[in-house]
């Protein structure tokens, strides 16, 4: 989905960005797509052609969709279950719509600094992309009502954002506090589908929206550089959501099995006439119970927090500190690049710190699924 983190949302497309060579049939900054004798243009079921949509949605930012659903599912203290699934497709058809969507906007901007993009090269039809964006956007809306009117109230809002940001506030000073609104609904999606309640995962929805505003306000000097502040920012930020992820301690057991309800203790026997004297407990009688220690799924969950907290870090803040030494354009392209990879074991840490073991390594095992697509087609 798109409006995430997008630098995004349920981050559109401004999670995209690192500029890529022109290809060799790239245009001129016009816009115009090459013509005469030697210009090929791309059939309708060519792979040329299936490659530009492929750069248009930017299809390996997409494994950094499915996290949000897992992620918002394990923070309402749920296992993944059908409804999960149709908030996973409703993300994914979301985020891709305003992944169309932003660069049917941005198309004349592109013409003239990234005439290599999908549209202004011509190998897209600007009519294609938006048809493409408006079906995507019914889809998953769609597919949120499947799951419920819970899902479907946050999946709205959630559409509305990706639109707003996309056509109206990118450029605005509220386009990064939008994208990570996109990108903090689309996990409330995951929860609202599996459980029909979000309150629960309103502060993963926070740290992961934080996140997004981070990526999102490096992403908006990408192209020309600027200053050092925004990636300092981030960096800054990438610290602190490390601390409140990898720093939390182990996962809370749960009420145990054998523990006695407050409201039936066991009460002493009476022998028969001899008052105000206690017998002596009966060596059948139940001990009382103890509390039940932390095993060892608990100290999985919490070493396996910590790791990916630390893989977290490990993935954007070196990149963000080495654009904060030289915020040229290359250097915060990568920077961004980073910082939208990292989402997935940030999504995978908010799941691992639940207790949540098999849905974080879930989440995290899409990482080098998209870094191995992410070889072919930009993620930005």
């Amino acid at each position: 989905m798109s409006a995430q983190d997008a630098p995004a949302p349920t981050v559109p497309a401004t999670e995209a960005a690192v500029t890529q060579p022109p290809a060799a049939d790239a245009p001129s900054p016009g816009g115009t797509a090459p013509e005469g004798p030697g210009a090929v243009r791309p059939g309708p079921g060519s792979a040329a052609r299936r490659r530009a949509w492929a750069e248009l949605l930017r299809l390996p930012a997409l494994f950094t969709v499915p996290g949000d659903a897992l992620a918002g599912a394990a923070a309402a203290g749920a296992r993944p279950n059908a409804r999960t699934l149709l908030a996973i497709g409703s993300s994914v058809c979301l985020y891709e719509a305003g992944m169309a969507l932003n660069d049917w906007a941005d198309r004349a901007e592109d013409a003239a600094e990234r005439p290599h993009r999908p549209i202004p090269s011509g190998r897209v039809r600007p009519a294609a992309a938006l048809t493409a964006a408006c079906a995507l956007t019914g889809a998953g809306l769609a597919l949120a009502a499947r799951a419920g009117r819970p899902a479907l109230a946050v999946a709205a809002p959630l559409a509305a954002t990706v639109w707003a940001y996309d056509l109206t506030l990118k450029h605005t000073p509220a386009g990064p506090v939008a994208m990570a609104g996109a990108r903090a609904l689309d996990l409330l999606l995951g929860a609202a589908a599996t459980t029909g309640r979000t309150r629960e995962a309103l502060p993963s929805a926070a740290l992961l929206g934080t996140h997004t505003l981070a990526v999102t306000t490096v992403s908006r000097q990408e192209t020309q550089g600027g200053s050092p502040l925004a990636p300092l920012a981030a960096l800054a930020a990438t610290g602190l959501l490390t601390r409140l992820v990898a720093g939390r301690g182990r996962p809370d057991p749960g009420p145990s099995s054998d523990t006695r309800p407050a409201s039936h203790p066991a009460a002493p026997r009476r022998r028969p006439g001899t008052a105000g004297r206690i017998a002596p407990r009966p060596a059948t009688a139940p001990r009382p119970a103890r509390p039940s220690r932390p095993g060892a799924g608990s100290d999985l969950a919490a070493g396996l927090t910590t790791a990916l907290g630390a893989l977290y870090a490990a993935t954007a803040a070196r990149p963000y500190f080495h654009a904060a030494l030289n915020p040229s354009p290359p250097l915060t392209q990568r920077a961004v690049g980073a910082g939208i990879r990292a989402t997935i074991p940030l999504q995978a840490g908010l799941s691992a710190r639940t207790g949540a073991v098999g849905p974080a390594l879930l989440i995290a095992a899409l990482a080098p699924l998209g870094a191995r697509f992410a070889k072919k087609v930009s993620v930005t």
